[in-house]
C-alpha cells in the first residue's frame, strides 16, 4: 500500500477514487508517567514516554486506515493526514485520514 501526503503519486495514474478512509485510536495518559512528565517540565527536555505513546498511536491509526482502504480495494492512499483531539482530561484521539484510490 502506497500512502502519500500529496494529491498525486509521481509516475502513477489514478484510475479510480474510492473515497475517504480513516483510522483512529484513543490513548490515555498514565499517572506514573504524568509525575515524571511534571518533573521534566520543570527542568526541560523531551518527555520520552509521551513521544513513544504518540508514535505508537500514529502507527495504529495509520494501520487501521490502510486496512479500511484495502477492504475497499485500494492500492494507495493520497492526501494522508494526521489529527489529534482531546477526548477528556488525560485522553486523546489520534486520527489518520486520506483518500483511497486505485493506481496503475
Amino acid at each position: 500500500m502506497i500512502v502519500v501526503t500529496t494529491e498525486q503519486i509521481e509516475g502513477k495514474r489514478i484510475i479510480e477514487t474510492l473515497g475517504l478512509v480513516r483510522g483512529s485510536t484513543i490513548r490515555a495518559r498514565h499517572v506514573g508517567h504524568d509525575i515524571m512528565a511534571g518533573l521534566r517540565n520543570i527542568v526541560g527536555g523531551e518527555i520520552k514516554d509521551y513521544t513513544v505513546m504518540l508514535a505508537q498511536a500514529r502507527e495504529e491509526a495509520l494501520q487501521r486506515m490502510i486496512e479500511q482502504a484495502e477492504k475497499m480495494g485500494a492500492n494507495a492512499i493520497i492526501g494522508a493526514r494526521f489529527a489529534t483531539s482531546m477526548i477528556m482530561s488525560g485522553a486523546a484521539e489520534m486520527v489518520a485520514y486520506g483518500t483511497a484510490v486505485r493506481i496503475v
